[in-house]
């Protein structure tokens, strides 16, 4: 017993020490790998209202992957706007902050992906009984972060669900972020809002009876660790660090501390494309 224990140990040592030495010589010598996030996307990366340090599914899970690799992770704030552009010109290594693995963002930057998430429609609690089903918001107001690829969904829904049942489409208004989303739909300036699935059941525990989850997610996509095209060889060490953390327990544990298990995946893909 005693001696399958010390192997077991020796095999951590060796996987550890496997994925360290994946990694490129720049990042060793630089002592840190810099990684970029929007914190105003509570539970996936915000900032602790006491503390004010940051937190969250993502944070927990790039500052793991940074263990894996043997290697200090360097945050730094960075607007959603100028996340892939810092990638590109090294301003930062690495995107962790919620962003979809989209085709078109692929032209520069390739996606290890380590969550999925699809678009939930929300409305106020108070209008629960005048929203039943998803197919009572058309012909309404829907918001939704114009960052990101929600506007384009809500749209490409209506049309399915709304327009080829005769009834009229869903008036998609792009806001600032989920956060001003939210705002508008309390203050009744728009009909319901719609963001990321893993993200709304946080939101409603911190506000009971606030919000009212409408039909089910839908246009799910996987959310990635985004790293210039130039950077494969860094791209393929953190996508054995993810690797091994699926492997050992890690990134279950984090998903878990975080209830968003049905946006947990159980393989690794870059660009959508599973590691063989």
């Amino acid at each position: 017993m005693k001696f399958a224990v010390i192997a077991a140990g020796a095999l951590l040592v060796l996987s550890a020490a496997a994925h360290a030495q994946a990694l490129p010589e720049k990042y060793k010598s630089a002592g840190k790998i810099v990684i970029g996030t929007t914190p105003n996307y509570p539970p996936v990366t915000f900032k602790d209202p006491a503390t004010n340090q940051l937190t969250g599914y993502d944070i927990e899970i790039g500052n793991a992957i940074g263990d894996k690799l043997g290697i200090k992770i360097e945050w730094q704030d960075t607007s959603f706007e100028q996340m892939i552009s810092g990638v590109t010109t090294d301003r930062i290594d690495l995107i962790l902050g919620g962003m979809n693995d989209l085709p078109a963002r692929r032209e520069t930057v390739d996606f290890i992906d380590y969550m999925k998430s699809g678009v939930q429609f929300f409305v106020q609690h108070k209008r629960s009984a005048e929203f039943k089903e998803a197919a009572d918001l058309c012909g309404k107001t829907v918001g939704a972060s114009r960052r990101t690829n929600f506007p384009k969904d809500i749209d490409a829904w209506s049309q399915e669900w709304c327009v080829k049942a005769g009834k009229p489409a869903i008036k998609v208004l792009g806001t600032e972020g989920s956060a001003d989303a939210r705002a508008q739909l309390r203050q009744g300036r728009i009909d319901a809002g719609a963001q990321g699935n893993e993200s709304l059941p946080y939101l409603m525990k911190l506000d009971p009876d606030t919000y009212k989850l409408l039909g089910a997610p839908f246009a799910i996509t996987f959310q990635g660790i985004g790293v210039a095209k130039k950077n494969a060889a860094l791209r393929d060490a953190v996508a054995g660090a993810l690797k091994a953390m699926l492997t050992d327990g890690t990134y279950n544990k984090i998903v878990a501390k975080y209830e968003v298990q049905p946006s947990a995946i159980t393989e690794v893909s870059i660009n959508e494309v599973p590691l063989k």
